[in-house]
This record gives structure tokens, C-alpha cells and sequence, in this order.
């Protein structure tokens, strides 16, 4: 058995703000866009998320029901941070130092892949220590202007492999995997 995938998936402006200001869920992404997310979540046993993300999860998904919010409120989540004091949401582990390490034995261990959402800082602190084998966006075709980038302040250039491409619903939303290559 080989290693657990470590996937990130995100929503993003055309000009690469992941936040998203309450503009997304005006954009039809049609079937596809939503089975594209239902997939993702299907393909995978496991979070992993930076601590705004981990509370913005864990404030709105338990209230909700449906099969989706099933698989985000039983899925094990792991949560990096070092200023939480306990991670409360069912099925919630925190990590607190040594990233690397503790996300190099998760990916080690059996099992589907590993989704991270959100958690701007994490994502770029993986990406560096090339955890990360695929990223999977949601483009929406809005300009914000400001607001979180997904890739802030880079240190170097990276290089993606363009892995699928395809536009999704009625509204101009695309979705796109990249692979990143790795860096020596």
C-alpha cells in the first residue's frame, strides 16, 4: 500500500483570494461543480486544518444534516495549531508541533486521502515541505482586489502540472487539479 495523497482543495477569485467575502454560493456551479466537492469528500478519511478554518467548520457543520454534513461531522480531523487548548468537534485531534513529521506519518498511515480546505497558512508551510499532491480549485470568475491569497510572499518558484481542467455549471466557474512538482 502505497502513501495516503495529501489533497488541498479551495475556492478561489480569478485574481487568487481564497477568503471568501459571502460571494461564492451566488455562482451556479451547476451538477458537476457539486459533484466535483462530493467526489473530493468521497475519496477521503481524513482533515487536516489550520485552526480559523478547524473553527469555522466546527461552528457551522454539527447543526447541519444531510449525508454531506454526515462526512464533515464523522470525518477524523486533525487540527494544527499551537494556541488551541483542545479541539472540540467530534473526531478532532490537535497538532501542535512538529507538522512535518506528524503530517509525513499520516500520509504513511493506510487510507483514503487526506483533505485540507482553507487554512491559507497551513496549505503554503506544505507546499514548501512538499507534502502536498494535488491541489484541487474552484475558480470563480469574480476580481476582489484584496483579501487572503492562497499563495502570499512565495519563497521561490513552483512549479504545477496541470492535471484536469473544466468549467462547471453556467456562471464561468472552472475547476483545476494541479500536481506540484516537487522540489530537491
Amino acid at each position: 500500500m502505497g502513501t495516503r495523497k495529501l489533497v488541498v482543495s479551495e475556492f478561489l477569485t480569478l485574481d487568487g483570494v481564497m477568503e471568501d467575502p459571502g460571494g461564492a454560493e451566488k455562482f451556479e456551479r451547476g451538477p458537476e461543480g457539486d459533484k466535483f466537492k462530493v467526489d473530493e469528500l468521497a475519496a477521503s478519511d481524513a482533515f487536516l486544518l489550520g485552526r480559523l478554518t478547524y473553527q469555522a467548520f466546527a461552528a457551522a457543520w454539527p447543526s447541519r444534516t444531510g449525508d454531506f454534513a454526515d462526512r464533515m461531522n464523522g470525518t477524523p480531523k486533525y487540527v494544527v495549531s499551537t494556541t488551541l487548548k483542545k479541539a472540540e468537534w467530534n473526531n478532532s485531534k490537535l497538532i501542535k508541533r512538529d507538522l512535518v513529521k506528524e503530517v509525513s506519518k499520516l500520509k504513511a498511515m493506510p487510507g483514503k486521502d487526506i483533505l485540507v480546505a482553507g487554512s491559507g497558512r497551513l496549505v503554503r508551510t506544505l507546499i514548501e515541505h512538499n507534502l502536498v499532491d494535488e491541489l484541487r480549485l474552484m475558480v470563480f470568475p469574480v476580481i476582489l482586489g484584496k483579501g487572503k491569497r492562497l499563495f502570499e510572499d512565495e519563497n521561490g518558484q513552483r512549479s504545477l502540472k496541470l492535471i484536469e481542467a473544466r468549467p462547471v455549471g453556467t456562471a464561468g466557474v472552472i475547476t483545476l487539479v494541479y500536481h506540484p512538482e516537487r522540489k530537491p
